[in-house]
């Protein structure tokens, strides 16, 4: 798959989260009888937009982002103004964009499973999928898309093998047999025995070469049991990488616009199951993201609604909070820039493909 429908494939998911995200934030103001001024998706510059009744419906051309304009989002004045609602209106009018977000999984991998659809049963030979940097196997000549045959002259035929022969030779040499390209080529590399974060002692990424399918399809009650279990999984793994990013535990290897485009064009030639699992990870990861008490974000203008009820109804003055809000707002755009400027830039004009 070129870069080209990898990249397409990407914006097409991070719209649809998008739109999504803001029909949330779009039908509670609704329903709640606050007026929202409008209603778009991505950035400016503006390539239409039309009005029907009391709002403005835009499509902007920079896919990365929306809004739902709302009447007063800070300001009281004015009497169907978000600001003039109670607080746990408030509250729910602000988290329904991340909600959605988080439920959006659990719905759509409960119709999934209802559905025919092939499941991954076991398989055959073991596939390098990721090289870490200054890993033992990138120093040995490693590369993406390798068969591991044998290691020590043993043959490997599942994971479970191979993580047991590394183990038992932390910080000792081993021998690594590896098919590239129909040629054999025999590596040498020693298993770290406190390797960083998420890396492994060898420091790859591992799937199966060769997958074997079967059709499922799980009753009603069985299929929400499982899509609420494979949710509630993927909300535990966005925490917890969300916490070790914040550590500065996160591989620098996982961070930027690029791991995620490959990532992304890697699954979509695997199929649809794989795509939608991806979709919905990002969009808990994009969900929990917006609900950390950040200003700009969608938590860090529920942060000013309880502070407003722990000051007994005191607001912080709507001029002061937009400009806290619109401050936050450019340096979260400016971080997002620099990142890519770090971590994305260096690993193009290196030469690294950005999908395989």
């Amino acid at each position: 798959m070129n870069i080209i429908w990898g990249v397409i494939i990407f914006v097409v998911i991070l719209g649809f989260l998008t739109f999504i995200h803001e029909l949330g934030h779009f039908s509670t103001a609704k329903w709640r009888k606050v007026k929202v001024l409008e209603f778009g998706i991505g950035y400016p510059p503006r390539i239409f937009a039309f009005r029907r009744g009391e709002t403005e419906y835009s499509i902007n051309a920079i896919p990365f982002g929306g809004v739902t304009k709302m009447l007063g989002e800070e300001d009281p004045s004015e009497p169907r103004s978000l600001a003039r609602q109670g607080t746990a209106s408030r509250i729910l009018i602000l988290s329904a964009g991340s909600l959605v977000m988080l439920l959006f999984p659990l719905v759509m991998f409960s119709i999934v499973y209802m559905v025919p659809h092939p499941v991954v049963v076991g398989g055959e030979g073991i596939e390098v999928t990721m090289v870490s940097n200054d890993s033992p196997a990138q120093e040995a000549g490693v590369e993406v898309g390798n068969e591991i045959l044998e290691i020590n002259g043993k043959a490997v035929e599942n994971f479970d093998e191979l993580k047991q022969i590394v183990n038992n030779n932390l910080g000792q040499e081993i021998t690594v047999l590896v098919e590239r390209q129909d040629e054999e080529q025999m590596l040498g590399m020693v298993p770290r025995p406190n390797p960083p974060p998420d890396e492994g002692a060898l420091g790859i990424g591992l799937s199966w070469a060769r997958t074997i399918t079967e059709t499922e399809w799980l009753l009603p009650w069985d299929a929400v049991a499982s899509g609420a279990k494979e949710t509630w999984d993927m909300v535990d793994a966005t925490v917890r990488g969300i916490a070790a990013l914040f550590q500065g535990q996160a591989s620098r290897e996982h961070i930027g616009i690029t791991p995620v485009i490959q990532e992304t064009g890697r699954l979509a030639s695997m199929g649809i199951m794989p795509v939608l699992q991806w979709t919905g990870l990002l969009s808990i990861f994009l969900g929990v993201m917006n609900l950390l008490p950040v200003p700009a974000l969608d938590g860090g203008r529920i942060a000013f609604v309880i502070v407003e009820k722990i000051r007994r109804g005191k607001r912080i003055s709507p001029q002061k909070e937009g400009l806290i809000h619109l401050i936050a707002f450019v340096f979260l755009n400016a971080a997002g820039v620099m990142l890519i400027l770090y971590f994305d830039l260096p690993r193009i004009f290196s030469g690294l493909n950005i999908l395989p």
